[in-house]
């Protein structure tokens, strides 16, 4: 098996709208799927931001980034995202690539596409010299929880690995470490419409 790891185009988006359809059914809002004209708008933005994972050529998951200038303020998804068309917030001149979005086939998945995809946005985060990966993270299991334990209390659970959370266990496992927890962050019935904030630093950039 091959993966190949390549930046999206607008000819694509038959088979991103496939990935994400099955990635995300629902009780995931079909509304957040991308669209067309959200493709285009990535495209034309941030082209490197925007990666779609093959094997042997057929497109098994896809992620799409963005840079911003990190702050620490809380936010929403369709704020850092500008409702999914990223034009408002992409900042040429921020420090961080923020992930806002990542999803992978179910028959793929096991088989390193996501590690493949994030391996691939740790390497734009080096080559373009930014201080770090960020991404709000989903908590799905968290809705399973949400009566015995607050947002916090599960993710100091995931994070000394008492609890498995489907997203965040897998982000920790790629070295990405929690910062801080998103309230509203999107309309997402299993996190709870929480998401956690999730960081990699580039090792080879000094800060201060």
């Amino acid at each position: 098996m091959t993966i190949q790891v390549r930046p999206y185009t607008l000819a694509d988006f038959p088979r991103l709208l496939d990935i994400q359809k099955e990635a995300f059914p629902p009780p995931f809002p079909e509304e957040l799927l991308w669209s067309e004209d959200q493709i285009a708008s990535h495209v034309h933005t941030f082209p490197e931001g925007g990666l779609l994972a093959e094997v042997d050529g057929v497109a098994a998951g896809s992620a799409t980034a963005l840079i911003i200038h990190y702050t620490g303020k809380p936010h929403t998804w369709a704020e850092v995202a500008d409702n999914g068309y990223i034009t408002g917030s992409h900042n040429p001149n921020g420090d961080s690539l923020y992930g806002i979005d990542l999803c992978v086939r179910p028959q793929f998945r096991g088989q390193g596409i996501a590690q493949a995809l994030y391996e691939a946005r740790k390497e734009l985060v080096v080559r373009l010299g930014l201080t770090r990966l960020i991404a709000g993270c989903r908590i799905p299991g968290y809705h399973r929880y949400q009566h015995e334990l607050s947002a916090h209390e599960y993710v100091e659970k995931v994070k000394k690995n008492e609890l498995k959370d489907m997203v965040l266990s897998f982000m920790i496992k790629q070295g990405l470490h929690p910062l801080q927890i998103l309230d509203h962050y999107l309309d997402d019935e299993e996190s709870c419409h929480y998401a956690v904030l999730v960081e990699w630093k580039n090792p080879h950039k000094n800060e201060g």
